[in-house]
């Protein structure tokens, strides 16, 4: 690949500086215009937030690096199918606005955890749902976001990993320490414009280089030089069902009802009750504007599709032997993963495609996408530490006291994230889309079918919720357990595994683990005491 010396000229660097700048000075700027000396001010932007800035802040704070990456290598080993993914996030928001939202805030709370307190009374329920949300977002969100931000910043820009990596981490951390979430959602606006325009033009260079009408016949034929030379060899085609949304239910890579009921189960946990999602619309004005923001962020889910997904496609026409490479040793030499060189299709379109003069804002549009995900999970740790378990150890807590808590808070993850570099390092990477809906599929079904239950059936008592919550994650590790066990091998090795696990796709583990806590929760919730009226009602807490 060539150096950044060769990639770069004055404009691309002017457009980088400004990008840098334009962020720090919009977040230091909302840090000094919004209230940061109350929780409500500083953990919900004072619930004063407009539909639009809200909507747009859920757009990129999902839409991070490793969504970037991960759907454009999707894209590139699988077709179109992983589009549906971003499909089902715009249904699922309308639950969100319409379910979800009109029980949060009736309930008054500024943490989804806080709300089961409220919900089922008692404090388990409530510990265990924010230490879960810690982990998941320390292990999975930013050990994502930080691995697909240090790949993209090493194979674009050249530039040291541990430096660069520490430098977006303390930008970042600036204004979300000293602003809060007001200076998070109004920088997630200033993102949102770097990542659209970046995403699109990337988009439109790589159709004028294969155009829509020619992808099909030639992406078919995108197969790399290892595999033509071999006679013998299986590995290294393009799926046929490649142009297929919706595939074959026992043997596709992404098979129908997964991608529709697996999916949505995922969705739920993601969209309708994961504090980074659940934090922003409470931060609405009111119920119209958290609606409408959920409105807009739908339509912007659309996107992806277009901006990620379609040049995936076009990067493996254009560069078949790099991005669909299929022996350990090419793969190595190309991208020093043996696994495979998908994650890296978006990038070698930006080295190749993008003219200079263009490449600084493409890059500036991935880099806002890593920052804007990277200060939400930030800020929405920060509030369930504080709030769920901070003030659980001291119940007397002053609201100082708290601020000093959850911007030291921040501190310690960025430090986390930090320690976190050397391992993101030495990993093996894969597919990142793929791993975050595997991952999710194993550990999130259960809550969302206790949060399910809380929200729409008053008669779930806290034993039952309860009870369905553990029985679920002890299934849940255990089929996450198996599922390395009997992982899907490279091409090259064979599928020795048995014949239920080559059909049995992780969407149908989440989809059957979700229904099983449903069942069991009600059923136990039905052998147990009701509680009472005024706390299990579903329209509203108090």
């Amino acid at each position: 690949m060539s150096s950044s010396y060769d990639i770069f000229n004055g404009l691309d660097v002017f457009t980088l500086v400004l990008y840098f700048i334009s962020v720090l000075a919009v977040g230091v700027w909302c840090s000094f215009q919004s209230d940061r000396s109350t929780v409500r001010g500083y953990f919900l932007a004072g619930s004063k937030m407009v539909w639009m800035p809200v909507g747009i802040s859920l757009f990129v704070s999902n839409v991070g690096c490793g969504h970037v990456i991960g759907l454009a290598g999707m894209g590139a080993t699988g077709g179109i199918a992983v589009g549906a993914f971003e499909l089902n996030g715009m249904f699922v928001l309308f639950l969100l606005g319409w379910v979800f939202l009109p029980v949060y805030l009736s309930a008054q709370v500024y943490t989804t955890p806080e709300y089961l307190r409220k919900r089922f009374g008692g404090q388990r329920i409530r510990v265990y749902f924010a230490c879960f949300t810690l982990v998941t977002s320390v292990l999975t969100k930013i050990s994502v976001e930080m691995y697909a931000g240090a790949l993209f910043i090493q194979q674009t820009l050249g530039w040291n990993l541990y430096i660069s990596t520490v430098a977006l981490l303390l930008l970042t951390a600036v204004y979300t320490i000293t602003g809060g979430l007001s200076a998070v959602i109004y920088t997630d606006v200033l993102h949102c414009f770097f990542l659209l325009i970046g995403g699109f033009t990337l988009m439109i260079l790589s159709l004028q280089a294969v155009p829509w009408g020619e992808l099909p016949l030639f992406y078919a034929c995108s197969i790399p030089t290892s595999t033509i030379l071999d006679p013998n060899a299986t590995c290294g085609y393009p799926r046929e069902d490649a142009f297929k949304m919706y595939r074959d239910p026992s043997n596709a890579d992404i098979p129908w009802p997964g991608s529709i009921f697996g999916v949505t189960v995922s969705a739920i946990w993601y969209w309708c009750t994961d504090q980074v999602t659940v934090q922003r619309t409470l931060a609405s004005k009111n119920i119209l504007h958290a609606q409408g923001a959920c409105i807009l962020a739908g339509f912007l889910k659309s996107l992806p599709i277009f901006m990620l997904v379609i040049p995936g496609m076009v990067s493996r026409v254009l560069f078949p032997d790099e991005v669909a490479c299929v022996t350990a040793e090419v793969c190595t030499q190309v991208c020093g993963n043996p696994s495979g060189c998908s994650n890296f299709a978006y990038t070698k379109l930006v080295v190749e495609v993008v003219p200079e003069g263009l490449r600084g804002l493409v890059i500036a549009g991935v880099l806002s996408s890593l920052m804007s995900s990277l200060t939400s999970i930030f800020n929405s740790c920060s509030a369930v530490f504080t709030l769920d378990i901070w003030r659980r150890i001291r119940p007397n807590v002053s609201e100082v006291e708290l601020m000093i808590v959850g911007r030291v808070t921040v501190l310690m993850i960025v430090g986390m994230s930090l320690l976190w570099i050397p391992v993101i390092q030495v990993s093996q990477g894969g597919r990142l889309f793929d791993y975050i809906q595997f991952v999710t599929s194993y550990l999130s079904p259960p809550v969302t079918a206790v949060m399910v239950l809380a929200v729409t059936w008053h008669r779930t008592t806290e034993k039952g919720a309860f009870i369905g919550l553990m029985v679920g994650l002890v299934i849940g590790l255990v089929g996450f357990i198996i599922e390395i066990i009997f992982h899907i091998p490279t091409c090259y090795h064979g599928d020795q595994r048995p014949e239920f696990f080559k059909r049995w796709h992780y969407l149908y583990f989440g989809l059957f683990l979700f229904v099983f806590v449903i069942i069991l929760s009600v059923a136990i919730s039905l052998c147990t005491e009701p509680l009472d009226t005024k706390m299990a009602s579903s329209k509203r807490i108090y």
